[in-house]
């Protein structure tokens, strides 16, 4: 694989440019948002337009977690099929987080239009796609209960999946018009720049390294400044370090890697011909797309192993070669992995850590319209909004049970997962 400068193909090929700059001198704003990825650049965007005074603080690039890592699929809901929300949060709440999220899509669409966001957009839909007959029994409950629920989904036979696809490797599959795909950092960029016309600041190379109370504000100390604000959004998710005291501890850290193609052309033009994004029914998920250039994008759970003509690579070759035998041998361009935050209950959580302190995390790998819709959320409230009209119960934080062992276990069984689908 060739080696790149960016930390994944989406840094590289986004027509947006990042927007950040240093941070030089001390600022007082109303709030101070820690991270630049969709939920932190969402609260700054939003409050912005509200009139609130918003204040970005990113340790590194904007889109440098997950943001600008992910796999790029704007999906709506969550992973849990919306029966199983219901029961989680209970018929009243559970009903209005599903509408809400099922409207993601779209949310995120209509941003993209209103700031002209440059994020190689598309709107065919995804496919979740049925690995084992098993898994085609899920998709039939998912399906069943969406279309219940009046939302544009459909279940695809085997025949039809193959024709979608390109594979005739899947039993079937679900495939959800709501939904699309876009260049990920394209859009957090894109996101930051349309903050930052907004009024909001925003800053990267601010890495806050002291978060305390200081009378009726916060004090951040990012590198040489300090910022004060009456309210503060930890926006880190997977990527929180010891900041604030507790929360990295508080979700299960996994990785998911991805491998690029180098731009195929005509030569894959039976595959995936409608640009969906896909992801399959699997215990340990694996990804497919096409970019705007006609590359092939490929991934799974796990960490990119070996440079070039490693482990990743060999592994995306056998799977390619399985879906789509007669491909032939392709050569690969790049890889790169970022971190999800996963929980037991797999959805995301709003805690409030302090009086003025908030942080929405635990996205469980659905980052893009979600992180987006709770960004909004935290906006809304610091406008004066109640905290029971965001889209999770306020919670405070707590230890992730047998974080370390959990941690450890996926990783072990990622990377025996690429060593068995390579030989």
């Amino acid at each position: 694989m060739t080696k790149r400068s960016s930390l994944s193909l989406w840094g590289e090929t986004a027509a947006e440019a990042d927007p950040g700059v240093p941070i030089r001198d001390d600022i007082v704003t109303d709030v101070a948002v820690v991270g630049g990825g969709y939920t932190g650049l969402s609260a700054a965007l939003h409050a912005a337009e509200k009139g609130i005074d918003a204040c970005v603080l990113e340790a590194h690039q904007i889109g440098h977690g997950g943001s600008g890592r992910n796999v790029g699929l704007i999906n709506a809901g969550l992973w849990l099929p919306p029966q199983d929300v219901r029961v989680k949060l209970g018929e009243a709440r559970g009903a209005r987080l599903i509408e809400l999220l099922g409207k993601g899509p779209a949310y995120v669409m209509s941003l993209i239009e209103r700031h002209q966001i440059r994020c190689e957009l598309t709107r065919s839909g995804t496919i979740h796609a049925a690995h084992s007959p098993a898994g085609m029994k899920d998709l039939e409950r998912r399906v069943g209960e969406w279309e219940r629920l009046g939302a544009p989904v459909r279940l695809l036979s085997r025949a039809e999946a193959a024709e979608k696809i390109g594979s005739e490797a899947f039993f079937g599959g679900l495939l959800d018009a709501r939904a699309g795909t876009l260049n990920p950092m394209g859009y957090a960029r894109g996101l930051a720049r349309a903050a930052r016309a907004a009024g909001a600041r925003i800053h990267t190379g601010a890495p806050v390294g002291k978060l305390t109370r200081d009378g009726d504000h916060w004090r951040l100390e990012a590198g040489a400044a300090t910022v004060r604000a009456k309210s503060v959004i930890l926006a880190t998710n997977a990527y929180s370090d010891d900041l604030w005291p507790g929360l990295k501890s508080s979700y299960v850290p996994i990785h998911f890697f991805q491998v690029s193609t180098r731009p195929l052309g005509e030569q894959i033009a039976h595959i995936l011909p409608q640009r969906q994004g896909l992801w399959d029914t699997g215990t340990i998920m694996f990804s497919l797309r096409r970019d705007a250039d006609d590359r092939l994008i490929i991934g799974s759970m796990g960490s990119v192993m070996g440079g070039a003509r490693g482990l990743s690579e060999r592994w995306a070759g056998k799977q390619l070669t399985r879906l789509f035998p007669s491909l032939g041998p392709v050569e690969f361009e790049t890889g790169w992995h970022g971190r999800i935050a996963m929980n037991a209950e797999h959805m995301p959580r709003i805690h409030r850590l302090a009086d003025g302190l908030y942080t929405p995390i635990g996205y469980n790998g659905r980052g893009i319209a979600p992180g987006t819709i709770f960004g909004k959320a935290m906006a809304d409230l610091l406008a004066g909004g109640d905290e029971a009209d965001l889209p999770m119960p306020v919670t405070d934080v707590a230890p992730a049970p047998a974080r370390a062992f959990k941690a450890g276990f996926y990783r072990m069984a990622f990377a025996a997962n690429q060593m068995l689908k390579s030989l």
